[in-house]
This record gives C-alpha cells, sequence and structure tokens, in this order.
C-alpha cells in the first residue's frame, strides 16, 4: 500500500527549485526533501559514514551514490510527521537513481508526476553566481563547478526528464520568468492534480 504521495521536481541548478518548493509547501502543505539539501546536512557529519564520498562528489560536480541519496531520502519521508505528501527535488538525476528508486522506495509511495523547471544555461548560470556571491555557503555555487554541474544535468538528468515525459509524466513549467510567475503556472498544476481530484 502507498503511503506516500511524491513529486519529483527537477531541473537545471539555479531553475529555482528550491524557491519553488517554499511556495508549494506553504500552499499546499507538502514536504519538501530537497536531495542537495540532505546530501549537505549529512556531509557535515562528522560521524557519517557517507560524509567524504558525498564531498567528493560534490566538489567534482558530478553524481553521489544512489544507495546514500536514496537512503537519506526513504529515513526523511518515514520520518515525517507533518505530511504524507513529498516534493523531492533534485532527485532522480540519473538512471542509476531511477534504478535505485524503483527498487528500495517506489512500492511505498504513490508517484503523481515530474514538475520540471525548464530554465535555460545562462540564466541559471546568473542565478547560482549570485546566490553564491550573496554567501549561500555552499560549495558548489562558483563558476568552475558550475560548468560541470550543467554538464552532468544535460547529460544524465536531462535524458531521465525525456524518459518520464514520453510516458505523460512531466508537468513543464518556464522557470526562466519571475517568482511568481513561475508560481502562478505551478498553481495551476498542483491545482489540478490535489485540489480538483480525489
Amino acid at each position: 500500500m502507498s503511503q506516500f504521495d511524491v513529486v519529483f521536481v527537477l531541473g537545471g541548478p539555479g531553475a529555482g527549485k528550491g524557491t519553488q518548493c517554499a511556495k508549494i509547501v506553504e500552499k499546499y502543505g507538502f514536504v519538501h526533501l530537497s536531495a542537495g539539501e540532505l546530501l549537505r546536512e549529512e556531509q557535515k557529519k562528522e560521524d557519517s559514514e557517507f560524509s567524504n564520498i558525498i564531498q567528493h562528489h560534490m566538489i567534482s560536480g558530478s553524481i553521489v551514490p544512489a544507495y546514500i541519496t536514496c537512503a537519506l531520502l526513504k529515513n526523511a519521508m518515514v520520518n515525517s510527521k507533518s505530511s504524507k505528501r513529498f516534493l523531492i527535488d533534485g532527485f532522480p538525476r540519473n538512471r542509476d537513481n531511477v534504478d535505485e528508486w524503483e527498487s528500495r522506495i517506489a512500492p511505498l509511495v504513490n508517484f503523481r508526476f515530474v514538475l520540471f523547471s525548464d530554465c535555460d544555461k545562462d540564466t541559471c548560470v546568473k542565478r547560482c553566481l549570485q546566490r553564491g556571491a550573496q554567501g549561500s555557503g555552499r560549495l558548489d555555487d562558483n563558476s568552475t563547478t558550475l560548468e560541470k554541474r550543467f554538464d552532468t544535468y544535460l547529460k544524465s538528468t536531462k535524458v531521465i526528464i525525456d524518459t518520464y515525459d514520453s510516458s505523460r509524466q512531466v508537468q513543464q513549467v518556464d522557470a526562466s520568468k519571475d517568482i511568481e510567475s513561475i508560481f502562478s503556472q505551478v498553481q495551476i498544476i498542483m491545482d489540478d492534480a490535489f485540489l480538483h481530484k480525489s
């Protein structure tokens, strides 16, 4: 039996996924699970068996092994007290992520769709560099790592989005616009999926 409703939130680095997730949480009562944030928190734990592996992948701009990310996501969902509806931001990012999700977590969830924040590279990079300049504290908000992250996104994550799209499981928004314009698009999708249907 599915315990959890899940929406994957995907898009390039700097596409505004976290910003839109915060607005969805406020309006629709979802729990926002950022795969990147869970990994960053885990990396900072001195007693974590995964810390060094995560740090290596963050600095190189590559994707953390799927078994680590899935373990953190599953733990966060199972331990959530506030809601059984989840936005999973920044996951799945490659085929390994999908395979690990399907084998370990899919039986527990009612997967609804991918919310895809579509945004051009220049806008995404500019947003990330501004975020870094404002002291985001993220190891990966610098121009060198951003190039690698965007390449990884195009080679791996975009393929996953296309895979879900081929089975009509993608809802796309134009994320190059301002925050409120993007959220207007998001609300139409969320209202249709969660308010107008039981």
